[in-house]
């Protein structure tokens, strides 16, 4: 079975400076990958939301690093990433094929995303140096929960709601879950409706990266 599976994304609806903008689900560019952004199927090859990899078959995953962009950071290395890697067990390597800190544009601060997974490959998505993510709207209970499983700190301020990460806690958030639920998504060749791939990565990502700490954790109810 092809590994060449959907695309998804790690989302939440933000506003930046005088604009409003939307960590939105991403476009897919082909049925093939299943359809995460819009209602909307993409209509041609430019509506790529990236640069397609093909997949090589690597046992190790290669490391593509792009400038964050102004006043932008990666909150996490390579080396990192390759060490966070070989503590997976070894049954979930080689699914992923590169890993892409990839650059934050203009286009992209309209619909920015923590993270995304398309075929082979998982793109990690800079986050604002000043640490601070500026929302139109309150977290969904879901999206609060979750980033306050990893320190981030929920704070409605001026009419906006604001999440406060420190360089500890946004780098946990990026390794152990943002990383590792793009990797779910990258091996799990059985689900195609995307609500049950979205169901087994947050599970893969609770069970693989939350639960590797010694920190209390919710026990995770598999999917059905």
């Amino acid at each position: 079975m092809s590994r060449k599976g959907s695309r998804s994304s790690r989302s939440l609806a933000k506003a930046v400076s005088r604009s409003a903008r939307q960590r939105g689900q991403a476009v897919l560019s082909r049925p093939a990958f299943g359809t995460r952004l819009s209602d909307r199927p993409a209509q041609s090859p430019f509506d790529a939301p990236e640069r397609w990899h093909e997949p090589r078959g690597r046992t190790m995953p290669r490391i593509i690093v792009e400038p964050p962009g102004r006043e932008y950071f990666h909150p996490i290395t390579p080396s990192e990433v390759r060490a966070r890697i070989l503590e997976l067990p070894e049954r979930f390597h080689g699914f992923v094929d590169v890993i892409q800190f990839s650059r934050m544009t203009r286009k992209r601060r309209l619909f920015p995303l923590y993270g995304l997974q398309w075929g082979t490959a998982v793109y990690l998505y800079p986050i604002e140096e000043s640490l601070v993510e500026t929302f139109v709207q309150p977290p969904r209970p879901q999206q609060a929960i979750e980033t306050r499983m990893y320190g981030g700190r929920w704070a409605e301020e001026d009419g906006c709601w604001r999440l406060y990460w420190t360089r500890e806690t946004i780098r946990d958030f990026y390794l152990n879950n943002i990383l590792i639920h793009e990797i779910g998504h990258a091996l799990d060749v059985r689900n195609r409706r995307p609500q049950d791939r979205e169901r087994f990565a947050n599970w893969f990502a609770v069970e693989y990266g939350y639960r590797r700490s010694e920190r209390p954790s919710p026990e995770p109810v598999p999917p059905s």
